[in-house]
Formats: structure tokens, C-alpha cells, sequence
């Protein structure tokens, strides 16, 4: 479009011929201000007829401004990113899907080798998280999210980043230690900082205990990793303590045999080591007994339930008084004195 501007050659002139006539001449303000006033007029009466008239009706109706250029890309971005992300939605949901199959398979792999419940559920938890990040990455860039620009951006702020997964990393090392020292495995049952319970997953950043209760627990590694914790199942045989308490004026070696019968006709308590059964306390209104049974790791609980109800079964057929607290009051006849 030719605009005003174009007219620069036309403009010079005018000021020239007008300085010629100033020079040549001198005329007063009036006659000037007529001179001045013919030369614009001039000016814009040679601008108006070098310019197209198209022009003037794309300026009128908008044709060619910034605004229709503007919807026109966008709406040419839109048009090229629906189908990206038709394909990236499509990526995600099938890469989804092959994740756990992979998962699966491995999980048979793993089955098949006869590799260690603890290793297994770790590995399998670390497979799934990397094959999602994976697949996240992918995602982006399908859509035009280049992956090193994020990564740049992760770069930038990887101080911040680093603060802000301090504790999940811990975890995650947590979760390497336990895994390469074996303090513990799955299916062992095991105490830590207030809790116990069977071992069920060993994950990446977790552990899963289910005590008696049926209820989950959910521990970070690292606290399982730097904890002083008791294992209760880690050797295949474990001790049972049991105290059976009798009352003062009962014959101990009476008692004795007949915590020994108990003891002996039990079929999970094992022989060797035998069984130690000796008087540990003499109490404020009993006799206590302190019996020390050795029993397999896997038949711990079935004799823990069972052998109190052994001992006070055998204790009332026997005639065994079995203690109660009690407290004898002398009254004292004030009238006596």
C-alpha cells in the first residue's frame, strides 16, 4: 500500500520551490500563510492519486491487519496440534497398557528364577517407574515438548528440585541398603520404632508391614535403613518364654513335672534344645516359673496361643493353686487397750 510517506520526492520539492520564493521574495504573513496552505493541499491531492484504492478497502474492511494474521496462526497451531495430540493421547494409552505387560512379564521371569520375594517386588516397583517415566518423555515429545528443554529446565532448577526430593532419595538409597544387607525380607515379622508386623512389599521408597490387626503400615526405607529394628523370624528356630505361676506352700517339684508332661506332649516344641523350666521370681503372693521352650519359626504363634491354656488346664485337674492377688487387714479392738 503506497502511503503519504512514498511521497518524499513530491514533499522535497514543495519545501524547495517554497524556499526559492521565501528567498527570492519576501511576502508578508498572510501571502505566506496562503503559500504554505497550497503547498499541503498540493501535496496531499498528488499523495491521493498515486494510491491504490484496494488499498484504502483493505484498510477500511481489516483485510491484511494484525488481528486476522494473528487468528489465522493460531488457528493453523490448533489444526497441527489436534493431531498430535490425538496420537500423543493414543502413545500414552498403549504404552500404558505395554507397561504392564512388561511388568507382568517380568514378574514371571523373576517367579520362574525363583529370585527372593524382597528383590522381586523392588525390582518389579523400579521396572514400572522407569517404563511410565519413559513413556512420559515420549509423550512430550510427540506433542513438540522437547525432553532437553525440560531437562534444562530441571537443570535450572535442580537446587531447588534436590531440596524438595532430599527425603525421597533417601528413601530410594534406604531402599538399596536393605535390599543389598538383607537385614530383613519379605514374610519376616519384625519390630521398628513402634511398629511390627509381617513384611508383605519391599517398594522403592516404602515398606509394607500388616500386623495381626489386618491394618497397613506403611514405613519409609530410609527410617527401616537407619532404625535399630528386631527381626523376629530371621533364624528358623526361636525361643518362647512362657511364666506359670503357682501359690506359696505349692510343692516346686510337683509343679515342675507337670510342666514338663505339658512341655513333652506338645508335638511343636522341639527336644533339642530342650526346654529349660526353673524358678525366676518369688512374688508378692506367687511363685513364678519362667518356662524357655525352643519352637520352629513358623509354629511360634501356634504355641504361644495354646500353651498358657496347656498350663491352667493341667494345673486345676492337678490340684495346683494358681495365685490371685490378694491382701489380708488385721482390725486392731481399739476397747482392748
Amino acid at each position: 500500500m503506497t502511503l503519504l510517506d512514498d511521497n518524499t520526492p513530491q514533499l522535497l520539492a514543495a519545501a524547495a520551490a517554497q524556499a526559492e520564493e521565501a528567498t527570492a521574495a519576501p511576502k508578508d504573513e498572510f501571502t505566506q500563510a496562503l503559500a504554505l496552505q497550497d503547498s499541503v493541499a498540493q501535496t496531499v491531492k498528488d499523495s491521493l492519486k498515486n494510491m491504490d484504492l484496494s488499498d484504502i478497502k483493505d484498510v477500511v474492511t481489516g483485510e491484511n491487519t494484525l488481528l486476522k494474521d494473528g487468528m489465522k496462526t493460531l488457528w493453523d497451531m490448533t489444526v497441527s496440534f489436534i493431531p498430535k495430540l490425538i496420537v500423543a493421547l493414543l502413545v500414552l494409552w498403549i504404552g500404558w497398557k505395554l507397561a504392564k505387560m512388561i511388568k507382568r512379564a517380568i514378574v514371571k521371569l523373576l517367579d520362574k528364577r525363583n529370585v527372593e520375594a524382597s528383590l522381586k517386588s523392588f525390582l518389579t516397583s523400579l521396572v514400572d517407574v522407569l517404563l511410565k517415566v519413559m513413556l512420559v518423555f515420549m509423550v512430550m515429545d510427540i506433542i513438540g515438548i522437547k525432553a532437553t528443554s525440560f531437562i534444562a529446565l530441571l537443570g535450572a532448577a535442580g537446587l531447588a528440585v534436590g531440596m524438595a526430593l532430599q527425603g525421597t532419595l533417601q528413601n530410594f538409597a534406604g531402599g538399596v541398603i536393605i535390599l543389598l544387607m538383607k537385614p530383613f525380607k519379605v514374610d519376616d515379622y519384625i519390630e521398628c520404632g513402634g511398629y511390627k508386623g509381617y513384611v508383605k512389599e519391599i517398594r522403592i521408597f516404602h515398606t509394607i508391614i500388616q500386623p495381626f490387626n489386618g491394618r497397613t503400615i506403611i514405613v519409609p526405607n530410609s527410617s527401616l535403613a537407619t532404625t535399630s529394628l528386631t527381626n523376629h523370624t530371621r533364624q528358623p528356630q526361636i525361643r518362647l518364654d512362657v511364666v506359670a505361676s503357682v501359690a506359696y506352700g505349692t510343692d516346686l517339684d510337683y509343679a515342675k513335672e507337670v510342666l514338663r508332661e505339658i512341655i513333652d506332649n506338645d508335638p511343636l516344641i522341639l527336644k533339642d534344645p530342650p526346654a529349660k523350666i526353673a524358678v525366676s521370681e518369688l512374688g508378692n503372693s506367687s511363685v513364678d516359673f519362667s518356662l524357655w521352650m525352643w519352637v520352629k519359626t513358623e509354629d511360634y504363634w501356634t504355641v504361644w496361643m495354646r500353651i498358657r491354656e496347656n498350663i491352667y488346664n493341667a494345673f486345676r485337674e492337678k490340684g495346683i493353686a494358681i495365685p490371685f492377688p490378694q491382701m489380708d487387714v488385721h482390725l486392731d479392738n481399739p476397747m482392748q487397750n
